[in-house]
């Protein structure tokens, strides 16, 4: 049988992006000083300012304004005529105190006992793997990604020089019998300096970027769009307001499983819409690295206060030969997707969120991120035998 899937990525620099980048950015500072700090704080961008709101209950104090005009300089946007300038943009915050009831359900066990911690919300999480490719996520998002990686690379080491902080990518794949067998359409749109043609910067984009880093053996009658529209000179938040949370799809697995509708970034780990959705990808991946399963969904509910969650699911879309009855007994044995449990396990009260922001929160080998080990393999393994 075959089908189509498609994908998309984005830059650093894209509005949406930056949003999360500083939205965890402030998260991963008051961690920084305060592991049990609770944060949900949300970020807003448009041209020439930046607004940061939301509840925080923390001992810590941080200079919240350095640290977004950190990240928009650090994402490149160093000039006004770029989109936006991090050393010049206004920056308006709004933060209050969370309220006491939500604290009520995350708070009262949160040192001593981890395994009475309540969720933080209630609401549905996935997490997804698949053997596809090296890093155990779809092909579209993750060829979608290392698209978005390079482009910021070849930007910042000065092999072309004319290309600016907001980029997207987009990569539609066709299966065949559920394996990937070639990249139909890459389509890469970038911010550029006015002066460049787009004949040049055409053939730059697919030798300097698409060819780096795709397979050849997939690019096989593939269709190059680069800045279809002909021109991208106004970008960031100058062409388009940045919004926390907007990008989930981008962040999670490109539309290949299903999403509950949390965003990530900006909240502490006791919200769940974040930890379970990491612990969520951590079970499916050492799932498929044990060989139980090829590919692998697993779906996991909660209810606000209460540390047990609804539901625990795997679906292994007909991939293990062990069923998915026994696949969902044993991953109950192996795994603990008690909130309490899932931070203490991953070690999530530590700033390690914003280099997650951009580029894929999942499938990152080029980070150390805790929910990527596979370190259950061995267990699940014995309970099979």
């Amino acid at each position: 049988m075959k089908y189509f899937l498609t994908s998309e990525s984005v830059t650093e620099g894209h509005p949406d992006k930056l949003a999360d980048q500083i939205s965890d950015a402030v998260l991963d500072e008051i961690l920084r000083h305060d592991p049990y700090g609770r944060v949900a704080v949300e970020t807003l961008i448009a041209h020439g300012f930046v607004v940061i709101a939301g509840e925080v209950t923390t001992r810590a104090y941080i200079d919240v304004q350095k640290v977004a005009r950190d990240v928009v300089l650090k994402a490149g946007y160093t000039k006004t005529e770029y989109g936006i300038d991090g050393a010049n943009c206004g920056v308006l915050v709004s933060i209050n105190e969370q309220s006491p009831d939500i604290a009520l359900g995350v708070g009262k066990h949160r040192k001593e006992k981890p395994e009475l911690v309540g969720a933080g919300d209630q609401g549905m999480m996935f997490g997804y793997a698949t053997d596809e490719t090296p890093e155990l996520m779809p092909a579209p998002i993750a060829f979608a990604h290392r698209l978005t990686r390079q482009l910021a690379k070849v930007r910042k080491n000065g092999e072309l020089l004319y290309l600016r902080p907001d980029g997207k990518s987009q990569v539609t794949v066709e299966y065949n019998n559920g394996s990937p067998k070639r990249i139909h359409t890459i389509l890469v749109s970038a911010q550029h300096a006015p002066e460049i043609s787009m004949v040049k910067m055409k053939r730059d984009i697919i030798q300097k970027v698409i060819k780096k880093v795709l397979p050849e053996n997939l690019l096989k009658g593939t269709k190059f769009l680069v800045n279809p529209t002909g021109r991208f000179v106004i970008g960031g938040p100058a062409g388009d307001t940045g919004l926390t949370g907007r990008k989930i799809i981008v962040d999670t697995y490109g539309g290949a499983g299903a999403h509950g509708g949390g965003a990530f970034s900006g909240k502490d780990p006791t919200k769940v819409d974040r930890s379970a959705s990491y612990y969520a990808r951590y079970v499916a991946k050492n799932i498929v690295t044990s060989g139980l399963a090829k590919k692998v969904e697993v779906k996991v509910a909660y209810a606000i206060g209460v540390p047990e969650p609804l539901m625990v699911d795997v679906d292994d879309f007909g991939t293990s030969d062990i069923g998915r009855e026994k696949l969902v007994r044993i991953v109950k044995k192996v795994f603990d997707f008690r909130p309490g449990m899932i931070i203490k396990q991953l070690k999530l009260r530590r700033p390690i969120y914003k280099q997650a922001a951009t580029y894929g929160h999942f499938g990152r080998t080029d980070l150390d991120l805790p929910w990527e080990k596979t370190n259950k393999v061995s267990a699940l393994r014995k309970l099979l035998k």
